[in-house]
């Protein structure tokens, strides 16, 4: 089995080993001895983003978590200034 934890350097010098490997499971990359970006194959990738999107909240879940203005303020009997046009 390969490793599916490279070096920067050795991913650098087996790309295409690291691309192959990454279409069977994810390859992590590491900098400077920790990680820093995974390698994954694309259909994987288009899975996790079906998922997120699936798991967003819509537009309108948004709204209805907004605080809503009826806390019986009155309103302002200020008038606005005049403007020069």
């Amino acid at each position: 089995m390969l490793a599916h934890t490279w070096s920067l350097e050795a991913a650098e010098k087996r790309f295409n080993e690291v691309v192959e490997a990454a279409r069977s499971r994810p390859q992590t990359i590491s900098q400077n001895g920790a990680p820093a970006v995974v390698m994954l194959d694309v259909t994987e990738y288009e899975r996790l983003r079906r998922l997120e999107r699936a798991q967003a909240p819509s537009f309108v879940d948004v709204l209805l978590t907004l605080p809503r203005d009826d806390i019986g303020q009155p309103r302002t009997s200020a008038k606005p200034r005049g403007v020069d046009f």
